[in-house]
């Protein structure tokens, strides 16, 4: 996995993580539209507006819970952010641009939604995820992340399931 410096990244392989500000919207929104652009067929059209957020709809979920950013010296390369619920951690809008995918981004991302579950003294997190989604899977699944039943079963007509993982 890359090393994730506390500083701003120097190496092109380098990357760092932190909190995302409002300011950050706009570059959320390019990444997340990168990230699905592949998929949009498989959504149905309500489904990928409610998962390729415009700016303004990541501002107001900057005050929901917390997001993060994946920065590099190519800018932001990745997200995720996640919501505090009865259940748990929900982790949701994680997208890692397709020029940086494979640099361990994603996990670096989890990691840090990990930290935070842990500071919080939640000991649950979940995430809902489509099955056309065979990296992010793959990625949740090295995680730590399984199966489990309940939750959604589609968003607006595009097949979801739920994974959980438990926080130590």
């Amino acid at each position: 996995m890359s090393e994730i410096p506390s500083d701003k990244p120097t190496a092109p392989d380098r990357f760092a993580v932190r909190r995302a500000a409002t300011e950050d919207a706009q570059a959320i929104a390019r990444i997340l539209r990168l990230s699905f652009a592949d998929y949009r067929a498989k959504y149905s059209a309500k489904a990928y507006r409610a998962t390729v957020l415009k700016p303004a709809d990541i501002i107001g979920r900057l005050g929901e819970g917390p997001t993060w950013v994946a920065t590099s010296n190519d800018g932001l390369i990745g997200t995720i952010s996640a919501l505090v619920t009865s259940e748990g951690l929900y982790v949701r809008s994680m997208a890692v641009s397709p020029a940086s995918q494979g640099r361990g981004v994603g996990h670096a991302l989890l990691g840090a939604v990990q930290v935070f579950a842990e500071q919080n003294g939640l000991t649950r997190m979940y995430l809902s995820t489509t099955p056309f989604l065979t990296a992010a899977i793959r990625l949740y699944e090295e995680s730590g992340f399984v199966h489990c039943p309940g939750g959604p079963s589609d968003l607006f007509g595009t097949p979801l399931f739920t994974m959980s993982k438990t926080v130590p």
